[in-house]
């Protein structure tokens, strides 16, 4: 039985919904804003969280309201149906919501629903170097997720191997909307791999034969995030992959989703985690995942706190106890 399987039939009744703007003004150019979905049914309410980056968007969505009609008796699987053509964060929004709803009607939690028992989650802090600095003051045992510039040198590159505490390096060169001036040379691409030989390689371009050349050698670190959204985009890579970033909202879909879990688990591929900037219960959610298919990697999922301007002094450290609700699809902090 596949991992869908054993949740799309759940009984799904939604009676209303409501969307709740949330906003974090990350720095003067970046106001980031989510909308948290609530559906109400049978005296519970399930939540999701939309992470779509255009934030005149989420404000037309807030002010438009749900955008079909959701209200009515479905099973998980018939109310995903429904979603077909939504932009996949908004769908997942939708979807995430579905699944907590319907498991809370239910009385189950995703665990028990999916025959998983939570793991502690280990976790790295995706962030620049000057932040990682202050984070390893408080946490030194942190682990780090970092993305490679143009303006990176050679003294900052010795700097990251001496600290030998970055576990993933994200070229971000599967992106369209990536700065041109930021794109990372071949010659920092050849100082980053070699001196720091037991992190990912995250999005490269192998298309650019110099970069391809030097990244030929350390073809078992190269990972993917970006083009990741379904089992076909797993397929269609250059070679098969050993390790994939696996971010829940790319899917849209809970059946995409899990059909990814169940095949890379088939196929022997290691996962970690990853979100898209979740200011609300989003964030507890991928966390849970994480605790569930993928707990014992570099997930980028840290809490919420490490996102904001400035992060409070009591921070939790690595690893995430488990902490599920005891029905439903939530984490009880994130």
């Amino acid at each position: 039985m596949s991992t869908f399987d054993r949740i799309g039939n759940l009984p799904l009744l939604i009676e209303s919904c409501e969307l709740e703007p949330l906003e974090l003004a990350v720095s003067p150019e970046f106001l980031r804003r989510t909308t948290v979905v609530h559906l109400h049914g049978g005296g519970e309410e399930g939540v999701g969280e939309d992470g779509t980056y255009d934030g005149d968007d989420q404000l037309r969505f807030q002010s438009a309201g749900t955008p079909r009609p959701v209200v009515g008796q479905h099973t998980l699987a018939t109310f995903s149906a429904l979603l077909e053509g939504l932009h996949e964060f908004r769908r997942w929004a939708f979807e995430s919501a579905a699944l907590d709803l319907a498991l809370r009607q239910a009385r189950r939690s995703l665990h028990e629903a999916v025959g998983r028992e939570p793991q502690p989650v280990r976790f790295v802090v995706s962030t620049r170097p000057e932040r990682m600095r202050r984070y390893r003051a408080v946490h030194p045992d942190l682990r780090f997720k970092l993305d490679p510039v143009s303006e990176w040198d050679e003294a900052l590159v010795r700097e990251l191997a001496d600290a030998a505490c970055v576990d993933v390096v994200d070229f971000k060169e599967a992106y369209t909307w990536r700065e041109a001036a930021l794109t990372p040379p071949a010659s920092l691409y050849r100082l980053v791999v070699d001196a720091l030989p037991e992190a990912l390689v995250e999005d490269p371009r192998l298309d650019d034969a110099e970069k391809a050349a030097i990244l030929e050698p350390h073809r078992d670190r190269i990972t993917w995030d970006a083009p990741i959204h379904s089992v076909a985009d797993v397929d269609a890579l250059p070679f098969p992959p050993r390790t994939l970033n696996s971010k829940p909202s790319r899917f849209g879909s809970l059946r995409a989703l899990l059909d990814f879990y169940d095949a890379c688990g088939e196929r022997g591929i290691a996962l970690y985690g990853g979100g898209q900037f979740e200011l609300g219960p989003g964030r507890g959610q991928i966390q849970y995942l994480a605790s569930l298919f993928h707990p014992d990697a570099p997930n980028d999922v840290a809490p919420a706190g490490y996102n904001h301007p400035e992060p409070p002094d009591d921070l939790a450290g690595s690893p995430l106890p488990p902490a599920p609700d005891a029905t439903g699809f939530r984490r009880l902090h994130a």
